[in-house]
């Protein structure tokens, strides 16, 4: 180790033979930078590859099992001793031109421009002198890989050589080094794009522990425990509101720029920032389990994955080179003509076709994003593009998820309507149950008339039970308050039925031994999902279904009113995977869109999933698109954003296929110097890899259904 070690609080947070990915804490010293770590770790013993994100704070290392292991190399990471000044300096962040830039094209610049100077005897050595790059390139890629479009560049600019067309080789040469700088600045663009994503992070959080407030490591922050944050803070956890006000700037997660207020009960996702006020939250996901973290996972995975249409584009390139160089051969057999032959070769597909379907990909990815959806891979999008029939399990998805109460019974003629829903929201208050939220929602607009009441008694997974003016209340399920209680409920037969029938919830209020009343609540439509249903259809799917476990009426009702094609009731949650099991058999290709831990397997196996903003985690785990807004329209939005980018990625291949066929023709039949295939090559590699990169117009927010 050399000196004070560089980073702190070094740690394995995954890993898989031969990959480890480290979460570390940067040196508060402001020169830090990240790409000095990554080009450090790269030296290490058996370390293949590896690759930084300073957002994230995170360090991925490939390497080889036979060498050297995760463990070792996190220790070496953790005893790296701090640069010196200088080669801090180098690599700082914030220099205009990356200083890789200035080598290599300021070198073939600097000798394009000598060579008119210099004697004729000199132009040779320095001409050579200044491709000796591209040829080691053209060895080295000739060795692993064969033939590809390196091998071509470097044969090119050696005819030129051998012509004693130093002018041509010079100019080419840079042309190939301004290129290829410029499309590696435009696919480090997109990578970056997605990093962007990534969310800030606390090192420090404030902890109520005892009634007193203590500074820890976020890393030490457990799932139970009360976190306080502060105007300006980020929330290191995902969580709920105990206490306290503040409006939040949510825009990190959802992509919706105007701030939310949060107060007690509302929910919270680390990563989004306090702006005004002080709230004191209880941690239900710490650490690689929030959202932020999730997402940072996901933007890694983003960051490594070839989607298919990638990968077939590279072996298309690929498979495209020997035919230029045998275009090349024959151009230089029928005219005789070396020029004409250095011309062919570079006139190849590979740089575009290997570059633009990644790019659009990250770029599609990072503009989804910004509009409240999470896509976790290209095939996603791939496949999303693909989707003819759209699956929606209606709880959660077409409806809100939220109960609101829309029956009361009351049974005795001493309480009113208002007084049976006020009584159970003084008891259910304290309670943070859906259902019991509901119910406090109705009593405030009933005027929250509040009964006083002795301590509430919770009854898990029952109801809760508590004493007013001395007499027991009970409320609950019906086995909680007919069997545990002894309340009869039978002589409500009718109504019971009834309710059931309409696809209501019920909750059973007993008081001093009675049945005082009952609530029935159900959620309802959102208010989009109509105009969802229709945008779906005008971007191409054919069949629009419904999947849910009510009762077959409230289905068959829902389903008339917002035009589904049809409609599947009274399920089980094994019976959603077999119906879409049987959609696959017939040819479908399914889009499967819900939010609950009976949708997983349903997820799963489709042809591609997309679980709601408020889903269970398994269900956000499985799916491969996750909304991170609590909005359907998003859903209509993907669509739309799948369907630009794969008509975007056939429009750059074409212009891809068409642009540099026609320079190969015109190379071929004389009508385009070397220098001019060149120019015109990579320039238009360039114009398609800027098209891939600009942003699509379903990102933008106000295509959203919402506006519609």
């Amino acid at each position: 180790m050399t000196g004070t070690p560089w980073l702190a609080d070094v740690r394995i947070v995954h890993q898989c033979p031969g990959r480890v990915r480290l979460r570390y804490r940067p040196p508060r010293a402001a020169t830090f930078d990240p790409r000095a770590l990554e080009q450090r770790s790269a030296l290490l013993g058996g370390v293949a590859g590896a690759r930084v994100n300073g957002t994230a704070r995170s360090l991925v290392l490939q390497f080889d099992a036979a060498i050297t292991d995760a463990a070792g190399l996190c220790r070496q990471i953790a005893d790296l001793g701090a640069p010196d000044r200088g080669a801090s300096d180098r690599g700082a962040p914030g220099r205009p031109v990356h200083p890789s830039g200035i080598r290599t094209v300021g070198i073939p610049l600097a000798s394009l421009a000598a060579n008119s100077l210099l004697p004729p005897a000199t132009r040779f050595p320095l001409t050579a002198a200044t491709a000796i790059p591209l040829f080691r390139q053209a060895i080295r890629d000739y060795r692993t890989d064969g033939i590809n479009s390196h091998v071509l560049e470097a044969l090119a600019v050696a005819i030129s050589l051998g012509r004693g067309d130093h002018l041509t080789a010079n100019t080419t040469t840079l042309m190939l080094a301004l290129g290829e700088y410029l499309e590696d600045s435009i696919a480090r663009r997109s990578d970056d794009l997605l990093k962007t994503l990534l969310r800030p992070t606390s090192d420090d959080v404030w902890v109520l522990r005892d009634g007193q407030e203590i500074l820890c490591p976020a890393a030490s922050v457990a799932t139970g425990d009360m976190v306080v944050v502060g105007a300006g803070a980020v929330i290191p956890v995902d969580g709920t509101v105990l206490d306290g006000e503040a409006t939040v700037n949510e825009a990190t997660m959802t992509g919706e720029s105007v701030s939310v207020a949060k107060s007690r009960g509302a929910a919270v996702l680390s990563g989004t920032t306090v702006e005004d006020g002080r709230l004191v939250l209880y941690a239900e996901h710490v650490g690689n389990q929030t959202a932020a973290a999730r997402i940072a996972d996901y933007v890694e995975q983003a960051l490594q994955s070839k989607s298919d249409t990638q990968l077939e584009a590279t072996r298309l390139a690929d498979r495209l080179v020997p035919t230029v160089l045998t275009l090349a051969g024959l151009t230089w057999l029928l005219s005789g003509q070396w020029g004409r032959a250095a011309s062919v070769l570079q006139g190849d597909y590979s740089c575009a076709l290997k570059l633009a379907t990644p790019v659009t990909f990250k770029s599609a990815m990072f503009g989804a994003a910004h509009s409240g959806l999470l896509v976790k891979s290209a095939n996603a999008l791939e496949r999303l593009a693909e989707a003819d029939t759209f699956v929606f399990d209606k709880t959660g998805t077409l409806t809100t998820g939220c109960l609101d109460v829309t029956d009361v019974f009351v049974f005795d003629s001493a309480f009113s309507r208002d007084d049976l829903i006020c009584l159970a929201a003084s008891i259910e208050e304290h309670y943070f149950h859906p259902i019991a939220q509901a119910v406090v929602s109705a009593a405030k607009n009933t005027g929250s008339r509040h009964f006083e009441h002795q301590e509430v008694e919770f009854i898990v997974a029952h109801g809760v039970a508590s004493v007013v003016d001395g007499k027991r209340i009970v409320v609950g399920s019906r086995h909680f308050v007919e069997e545990d209680e002894g309340i009869a409920v039978s002589g409500r037969r009718r109504i019971v039925d009834r309710l059931y029938r309409e696809g209501k919830t019920l909750l059973y209020i007993g008081f001093d031994g009675r049945l005082l009343g009952i609530l029935g609540l159900k959620d309802g439509l959102r208010d989009n999902s109509a105009r969802t249903v229709r945008r779906l259809r005008d971007l191409g799917a054919k069949r629009i279904l419904m999947l849910t476990g009510d009762h077959r009426e409230r289905a068959e009702e829902l389903s008339e009113r917002l035009g589904l094609d049809a409609c599947h009731a009274e399920l089980l949650p094994e019976d959603k995977a077999r119906i879409i099991a049987g959609l696959n058999a017939e040819g479908a290709r399914i889009a499967y869109i819900g939010d609950g831990i009976n949708d997983a397997p349903a997820l799963a196996g489709a042809h591609v999933g997309i679980a709601m903003q408020k889903g269970a985690d398994i269900a956000r785990l499985t799916a491969d698109i996750a909304l991170l807004e609590d909005d359907v329209a998003r859903v209509a939005d993907a669509k739309a954003i799948a369907n630009e980018t794969t008509a975007r990625i056939r429009s750059n291949y074409r212009l891809t296929v068409g642009l540099n066929s026609g320079i190969l023709l015109g190379a071929a039949f004389g009508l385009l110097s070397p220098i001019a295939t060149a120019i015109l090559h990579n320039g238009s590699t360039i114009g398609i890899l800027l098209n891939a990169i600009r942003p699509l117009s379903g990102t933008e927010r106000g295509a959203s259904v919402r506006a519609t």
